[in-house]
């Protein structure tokens, strides 16, 4: 970790962690408001605009409507994020983390005005590729959770990456409430308003990220790009880390994406909408405020496997019916089993790679988590139209019992490494 000056040429301070921390908590949760906010109102968007007569031939599946292409523009909000992760995450090594935040939230307001703009117009495919520019905004932000821990111990490193994932918790209340508020805001056109709330958020959280303090690299750290790629991916400990992050997070993705379509098919409304995703977010990020002392004391594959658990019981619940509670329960289930592989996967990365490294490991790892993630997500929307919610829950049972695997694999490989160093 380089000790130099920032972008702007103040020699940082002694101990800047938690005083990064807490910036890019503020940070995240303003950003995950947005994202909260759009992940209700993204896919009902999607129906509003759609061609309710429209047809289109989709590969090995044939002929499908329109409407079943409701989640296209959050799912390609997904392919944005994947294929900015690389060009994000280089930027941010010559310039700093500072500046790469700064634009990456100024493409976010630009791409949420266009957005806006697409919904008074009417517009389904400008709207779509409105969802692309959110995305590659979106591949910024994800770098929070690793900014945090280049100025942390290593002791201290799964906390501090946990704790700035907790902004979240004030996404889960803010964000469904700011749908549920801002759909109306730009009457009578439903949902344009949510876009110009999410500006908002984009350009105060450009204000913020002005007072975080994390050193640059160095010219000699920049020329220094460490071991290739393939030999950093052989690690089993490389390995593990990016399952967990990405088949966990893909999984929540399937099904927190067609929760909203599920829903609103059994007759529930936008508030109902809301308040379940609210209490999903909140599943997602309340756990942050412990799972770094939980990995410190139990062991990050504990804490993965328990999010396997977590996951599966999130199939029990949602295929025992479909009364709200059981939507309630089983999004929260599905949000805090999402915390623990997530989590547990980036603490798991942190160990793979040295600091010349950092920035080309941590784009591979997002590329995979958002390539998959946009898969999922692109699924979800057909997968409900065509088969329905329960083929939608079942979908993610392989994906969950693949990633227990390879954490029980890990920890034979862990045991057969300390036999031999013994021997």
């Amino acid at each position: 970790m380089s000790t130099g000056a920032d972008a702007s040429g103040a020699a940082p301070a002694a101990d800047p962690t938690k005083r990064n921390v807490f910036l890019l908590a503020s940070c995240l949760a303003l950003s995950m408001t947005g994202i909260s906010l759009n992940m209700v109102v993204s896919a009902l968007t999607g129906v509003m605009l759609a061609d309710q007569g429209a047809l289109y031939t989709l590969p090995f599946i044939g002929e499908v409507p329109e409407t079943s292409l409701a989640t296209l523009p959050l799912s390609m909000q997904f392919i944005g994020t994947m294929a900015a992760t690389f060009p994000a995450s280089m930027f941010m090594r010559r310039v700093g983390r500072r500046i790469g935040f700064s634009v990456g939230q100024f493409i976010g307001a630009c791409a949420a005005a266009l957005a806006c703009y697409a919904i008074l117009e009417q517009s389904f495919w400008l709207f779509t590729l409105c969802g692309l520019a959110i995305g590659c905004h979106n591949a910024f932000w994800q770098y929070y959770r690793f900014a945090a821990s280049e100025t942390a111990s290593d002791a201290f490193k799964p906390r501090a990456v946990s704790l700035v994932l907790a902004g979240g918790v004030v996404a889960a209340v803010a964000g469904p409430q700011l749908a549920d508020w801002s759909q109306d805001l730009l009457a009578p056109v439903l949902f344009a308003g949510s876009y110009a709330t999410m500006v908002a958020l984009c350009l105060v959280t450009v204000v913020l990220l002005q007072f975080i303090r994390i050193p640059n690299l160095t010219v000699e750290e920049r020329r220094d790009t460490g071991r290739p790629l393939k030999e950093i991916a052989r690690q089993p400990k490389f390995m593990v880390a990016v399952l967990a992050a990405m088949l966990g997070y893909a999984s929540m993705s399937l099904v927190m994406t067609a929760t909203p379509l599920a829903m609103v098919f059994c007759n529930y409304d936008v508030s109902d909408v809301a308040f379940v995703i609210q209490w999903h977010v909140l599943g997602m990020y309340v756990p942050s405020f412990f799972t770094g002392d939980l990995i410190r004391k139990i062991g990050v594959l504990n804490v993965i496997k328990i999010g396997v658990a977590l996951m599966l019981g999130c199939v029990i619940v949602t295929l025992s019916g479909i009364e709200l509670e059981r939507f309630w329960l089983g999004l929260v289930l599905l949000g805090v089993g999402w915390n623990f592989m997530f989590i547990g996967g980036t603490t798991l990365l942190l160990e793979a790679y040295r600091p010349a490294e950092r920035n080309k490991v941590q784009a591979l790892n997002d590329f995979l988590i958002w390539g998959t993630v946009s898969v999922a997500s692109l699924s979800a929307g057909i997968l409900q139209n065509l088969v329905g919610w329960d083929a939608v829950n079942l979908a993610i049972i392989a994906p969950v019992l693949a990633v227990f695997t390879g954490a029980l694999w890990m920890r034979f490989h862990m045991a057969r490494d300390r036999a031999a160093d013994a021997a």
